[in-house]
């Protein structure tokens, strides 16, 4: 194309997407130290608080793909410019927020933001050299996890030295700094996919991830054999059967069935699945464990602030072996990375389940969770843009997003509920609860280390065709 010596350099793009999704990343993970806080603040009762959270993420799981699709078809930068707008709404809403109906519709709002990886990973791959695209989707794709693990440990000092509002005004100065910088010097997209949204296939969409993901959260509360959380699950089951025969059958599919099936995608959405379940696990039971008051025979009676700080190795080993995903990719494959990123994490709950009396065994499993995710989530990303179309990028990382972000709530709710089951008469939970979350989440990792060795070894985006012809765009940005 001649406009492509005036595009800007990949570096100064790849800069303005990490300050957008690290900032996306840390809301994501901010509020659920500081949930107790925020419901003191607010005089609210702890079934209404968990909705600060859970709102957050249905909310990223219906806009997600959806985001992700029209910026496969309209331009990655104008939708990437319009999500960052309704993120630092959102943002804004929460910062200004003194009762929980409000902070619930920030948070709703908030949630759009979810949709900035996919297409981040969509921008890098148009404008990256091509021997540089798979470090680059490893890096940004890593930024997810480093943002999540920062999150907890900052949490800790906002609300103890400001308030619960700062979780929201300090993320809203790089958010509105990265819409600015998109706006500037972020090029839009050289290939559109073109075409229409299907509303029909993002409403079914809708209706089954908001059916599962309220019965996964609130099972806990409910109970897990309450009619409503039986219900819910059973309503999706059905929802996601109508969704897959009428999007097979769509003339313009939201989500190419097609693509879904190919062994490539469905391999790697089974793995971020259920390194979601690990990744979320570890949010839920190492700052429970190491608050664990004296008197119940095990943790470190630490405090917030000094809980997160027990997942500050897990922060760094992210960033460490972010860079590496994408060598290995070159010379071995990123099935490789995602294999050895399964078992990194896997060896992080087995240690956690076999040894948790010394703060070093903690801070050392907290190093190989972090390296483990940091491969892992790198290497997801990878496998997924190297399998499907130019045309079908937003989307199908999408989709590869909401599928850990499922495996996370089912996670999390799964150990939190193990945890609760194993109070005693003190109402502490006894520490067996711990090892047996450990374990399973452990076991969960050894299963996605098994679907990662069903990942083809060289995915070809060839085995499908785009659902519709790419058209040129300009360099506008």
């Amino acid at each position: 194309m001649t406009a492509t010596p005036q595009r800007q350099h990949y570096g100064l793009t790849f800069a303005v997407l990490s300050i957008a999704g690290i900032s996306y990343a840390l809301l994501q993970s901010l509020v659920a130290p500081a949930l107790p806080v925020i419901q003191h603040d607010l005089h609210t009762t702890t079934t209404e608080v968990t909705w600060v959270f859970t709102s957050f993420l249905l909310s990223a799981s219906v806009a997600t793909p959806i985001a992700g699709r029209l910026g496969d078809m309209f331009g990655k930068e104008r939708t990437l410019l319009f999500v960052l707008g309704i993120l630092a709404a959102g943002t804004l809403v929460s910062a200004l927020a003194h009762s929980i109906a409000l902070l619930v519709v920030g948070r709703v709002i908030q949630g759009t933001g979810g949709a900035i990886f996919p297409l981040a990973f969509g921008i890098i791959r148009d404008e990256f050299p091509p021997r540089q695209v798979a470090s680059g989707i490893g890096f940004m794709s890593a930024l997810l996890g480093v943002g999540g693990g920062a999150g907890i440990v900052l949490a800790g000092p906002i609300v103890q030295h400001l308030s619960y509002h700062w979780l929201f005004w300090l993320p809203l100065i790089p958010i509105l700094a990265s819409a600015v910088l998109t706006h500037l010097f972020v090029p839009e997209s050289p290939v559109k996919a073109g075409g229409r949204v299907n509303w029909v296939g993002a409403g079914l969409l809708t209706s089954w991830l908001v059916a599962l993901l309220l019965a996964t959260s609130q099972g806990p509360t409910w109970g897990w054999s309450d009619p409503r959380v039986i219900g819910l699950y059973v309503l999706s089951l059905v929802l996601i059967a109508v969704w897959i025969v009428y999007e097979t059958n769509a003339r313009e599919p939201l989500v190419d069935m097609k693509m879904m099936r190919l062994r490539g995608v469905w391999t790697t959405n089974l793995a971020a699945t259920l390194l979601g379940f690990g990744m979320y696990s570890s949010f839920i039971t190492i700052p429970q464990f190491v608050e664990a008051p004296a008197n119940a025979g095990y943790g470190f009676h630490a405090s917030v602030t000094q809980a997160g700080l027990f997942l500050v190795p897990s922060t760094l080993g992210m960033l460490a072996v972010s860079p590496l995903a994408g060598r290995i990719a070159h010379s071995v494959g990123s099935r490789v990375a995602l294999m050895a990123g399964a078992l990194l994490t896997m060896v992080c709950f087995t240690l956690l389940a076999a040894a948790h009396t010394e703060r070093w065994e903690i801070y050392l499993a907290s190093l190989f969770l972090g390296a483990g995710i940091g491969l892992a989530f790198a290497a997801l990303a990878n496998l997924i843009v190297e399998a499907v179309p130019p045309g079908q990028t937003g989307v199908a990382t999408g989709m590869n997003t909401i599928m850990r972000t499922i495996g996370g709530a089912v996670g999390g709710q799964v150990v939190a509920s193990i945890i609760a089951a194993s109070l005693e008469a003190s109402g502490i939970p006894a520490e067996r609860g711990f090892t047996l979350a450990f374990a399973i989440a452990a076991g969960a990792l050894f299963v996605s280390f098994l679907s990662a060795l069903l990942v083809p070894r060289k995915p070809a985006a060839t085995d499908i065709a785009p659902t519709a012809e790419p058209v040129a765009a300009g360099s506008g940005g």
